[in-house]
């Protein structure tokens, strides 16, 4: 239980000189809408962000992923400056477009398949194992144009470009991620609206894209456990996001929304996955509640079976997290007043005025945050083993365009030390560290004007080059020492 005035409690914790238990993975992160560019060369289809950014007014600067890094012709820099780093992996996610052109195996691009050859061959060339992300938010425009995720077909077409890449790849790929932040795609994309492809339903259609994309994931880790591990011997699961939720007040009623929150927003794809094969029950009795007095029928989180939980529950390998930043939650009954994920949750939520903001509107720099998540994934999920697929920081305005990038060096100082903590003190099973991004790149509907690399590029510039910031020196420091060893005494 806490109470306002103590919202820093961890702030001032002692910090922790110890280092990472040995062969703690160490990464970093970029996908394929982001950095690859060459949007219709070689055969690659057109995907869902191609449109939504062409179509103006979407993205700041009207910016678009047509160019960004032109890692699809740079790749090679990538894989140098991942070098460079010291780090034991490299995520980065497959563009299904380039892959698949039209969405479905009838058409099969060989140049797609060859450039992500030559990106995982260079990368072992170097001593750096590839992390591949299958579904990074770019889906086949051909897919969209039938409903995208709202079409339950998705889930068979998903799967049958899961396998091919599984066949094409799978025999130097041994760290697999299915699906990216699902709930961005369920609530931001087709809830929203605000992201590709731009559909606004947030009373029913956030939830059934959630609930096929659940489905797609599971199919997904039923075909590699049972027709490749056994020969590829590799392992997979999801990527969720979450920010930390802490309660708003000691008030009973804070504390509960808090918890509410978490099971909103992880629970909802972390309980089918992790613990049951259904949804948290917080989630669905408010959601059945809030439908009935709306007059519906049914509620409007879509259910179950009893063959599908059974087919759904088990499927990972490990525990994929991204997180960012912290929200303090109060209970806020919300009514009927908006039929939505939102509002179904009946929170509002704020931020502690003295944490210090980055480049992007929703990041607060909070690393205690990281920390409280971690303990509750050990709590909720049987303390599975926890890969941190995601974390990192945009420059504030004091840094943005600069090389000698502090803010990320304190960003990351804070936060991987807290993670330290969690492992060290509150024996959480975390096993790996990846930090968004290894550059620049199209920070979604912040066009370039977010910058979370530890090397900058000059999107005005042909060349793309990649120039280090001070971040990369620190990084590679710290994945050398494996963590923050005690100072020597003089």
């Amino acid at each position: 239980m806490v109470s306002p005035l103590n919202f820093l409690r961890f702030a001032d914790d002692e910090f922790l000189y110890d280092t990472f238990p040995e062969g703690f993975l160490w990464g970093t992160a970029t996908s394929a809408y982001q950095v690859e560019g060459a949007w219709n060369e070689d055969g690659k289809g057109e995907g869902n962000w191609d449109k939504f950014c062409h179509a103006g007014g979407k993205i700041k600067n009207n910016d678009t992923g047509d160019i960004a890094c032109d890692s699809y012709h740079k790749y090679a820099d990538d894989v140098t400056i991942a070098k460079s780093l010291g780090v034991y992996h490299y995520r980065f996610s497959l563009s299904w477009p380039r892959i698949l052109p039209i969405g479905t195996k009838d058409v099969v691009n060989q140049a797609g398949i060859d450039y992500y050859n030559n990106l995982i061959d260079g990368l072992l060339a170097e001593g750096v194992q590839p992390m591949v992300t299958l579904y990074h938010w770019d889906t086949p425009q051909a897919l969209e144009d039938i409903g995208g995720w709202r079409n339950p077909d998705l889930v068979q077409y998903f799967n049958d470009y899961a396998r091919l890449c599984y066949t094409e790849f799978g025999d130097r790929v041994k760290l697999w991620i299915t699906l990216n932040e699902p709930w961005v795609v369920a609530w931001q994309s087709y809830g929203l609206g605000t992201n590709a492809p731009g559909v606004y339903s947030p009373d029913v259609g956030a939830y059934l894209v959630g609930h096929h994309m659940i489905k797609a994931h599971a199919e997904a880790w039923h075909t590699y456990d049972e027709e490749f591990r056994a020969t590829q011997k590799g392992r997979i699961s999801i990527t969720l996001d979450c920010s930390w939720q802490e309660p708003y007040s000691n008030k009973t009623e804070d504390v509960e929304a808090a918890e509410r929150s978490m099971q909103f927003k992880l629970g909802w794809f972390a309980n089918p996955i992790y613990v049951n094969g259904d949804y948290p029950e917080t989630m669905k009795d408010r959601v059945a509640g809030k439908s009935q007095s709306e007059g519906r029928n049914e509620s409007r989180l879509p259910e179950f079976t009893d063959d599908e939980k059974r087919r759904i529950n088990g499927t990972h390998d490990f525990f994929g997290i991204n997180h960012y930043t912290t929200d303090l939650v109060e209970d806020y009954p919300r009514g009927n007043e908006w039929p939505s994920w939102d509002y179904d949750r009946d929170i509002q939520t704020h931020v502690d005025p003295t944490w210090p903001l980055s480049g992007s509107a929703w990041l607060y720099e909070v690393p205690w945050g990281i920390r409280k998540l971690l303990v509750w994934i050990r709590d909720r999920y049987k303390n599975p083993e926890v890969i941190i697929t995601e974390n990192g920081v945009s420059d504030d305005a004091q840094h943005y365009g600069s090389l000698d990038d502090q803010q990320r060096i304190r960003f990351c100082n804070g936060y991987i030390n807290s993670v330290l903590k969690a492992i060290r003190l509150d024996n959480c099973t975390v096993t790996g560290y990846t930090l968004w991004s290894l550059m620049d790149n199209f920070e979604w509907t912040d066009g370039y004007g977010s910058t979370f690399g530890l090397h900058r590029v000059d999107f005005s510039d042909p060349n793309r080059t990649r120039v280090p910031k001070a971040s990369v020196e620190f990084f590679r420091k710290l994945i050398q020492d494996n963590g923050f060893p005690a100072p020597k005494a003089e």
